[in-house]
């Protein structure tokens, strides 16, 4: 069995959010005809709290970009984005997320960050990633979205080293 993984393809990464992936949206019409190539579609969903650690904004005279020490973590502060419930966190319009067959949050721990679609950047909590795809089966997974550098990156690591080999 092998399953998509789409990662944070969320409103605040696309051109014009909060934390925008320099053409971000050419993603969706691939993603959007991978869907159809796979056994299982789940996507991850970056879902911040607006305490989260990770902002800037919620540290006096921080700016984006800075590391700090969050926890015992290293911890690259970003601007605000995909806050709980905000148009920023909803996945892009175009996406057909009606083909997901779950939805993995992450990040909703205000102090601690997560990059991973399977774990917090401590890898002291899972988010069920891992347990979903091991009890359908899944042995391969094509990891796509958003974005290369951080999410994705983290993510189809993480599938290596559960188990899954990551396309």
């Amino acid at each position: 069995m092998n399953a998509l993984i789409v990662v944070d393809v969320q409103n605040d990464f696309l051109p014009g959010g909060a934390l925008a992936v320099a053409d971000g949206d050419a993603v969706i019409p691939v993603i959007n005809r991978l869907m159809g190539e796979h056994d299982f579609v789940v996507a991850t969903q970056d879902w911040h709290p607006a305490d989260h650690g990770s902002f800037a904004a919620n540290h006096p005279a921080a700016n984006p970009g800075e590391v700090i020490d969050l926890n015992g973590h290293d911890q690259i502060l970003w601007p605000v984005h995909c806050v709980q419930g905000s148009i920023g966190a909803e996945f892009a319009g175009k996406l057909d997320e009606h083909k997901f067959d779950a939805i993995f949050q992450k990040g909703t721990n205000p102090e601690i960050d997560s990059y991973s679609g399977f774990y917090d950047n401590g890898r002291r909590k899972s988010t069920g990633l891992a347990e979903w795809l091991r009890d359908r089966g899944v042995t391969h997974v094509t990891v796509v979205g958003l974005a290369t550098d951080y999410c994705v990156r983290f993510t189809a690591e993480d599938a290596a080293s559960e188990g899954s080999a990551p396309r």
